[in-house]
């Protein structure tokens, strides 16, 4: 992962060679981010979502760990670097599109990845009451 060259710029990419050819060249949106979904590689469970922009990317390929963009700090931030929940990128998918990724990683630290505590953020499922309100139910401690 270590040499892994930038990324070539979109606006080259026909529409085909996105979808069906081997050129990197993934779509950051206007705000200059992609969609990250991380999922464990020992069971494939889905840990977390987050974003990327470019220098994220970048970093993620050069050190071969993962990094994400924070919409809320407005800052890189390496996965675990206050934590320990250190996330050792096995491999990087891009979708049909190259508008999303999806990172199988080796978590490090305790193995979770929320920054509740919990092994994956969706540690909640959506279900309808008697009277047909949606509410939350926890499925994990």
């Amino acid at each position: 992962m270590s040499d892994a060259p930038a990324p070539p710029d979109l606006l080259s990419a026909s529409k085909r060679e996105l979808e069906e050819g081997a050129a990197f060249t993934p779509r950051f949106g206007p705000d200059g981010l992609i969609i990250c979904v991380t999922r464990a590689a020992e069971d494939g469970e889905i840990l977390m979502v987050a974003y990327m922009n470019a220098e994220a990317l970048r970093l993620t390929l050069t050190t071969g760990e993962a990094h994400y963009w924070s919409r809320s700090r407005q800052s890189i931030w390496r996965k675990g670097a206050t934590s320990g929940q250190t996330q050792k990128v096995r491999e990087i998918r891009a979708d049909c599109d190259q508008d999303a990724l999806l990172l199988t990683i080796e978590a490090g630290g305790d193995g979770g990845a929320c920054h509740t505590g919990r092994r994956s953020c969706f540690y909640r499922r959506l279900s309808e009451t008697g009277d047909g309100e949606t509410v939350l139910l926890f499925d994990q401690a």
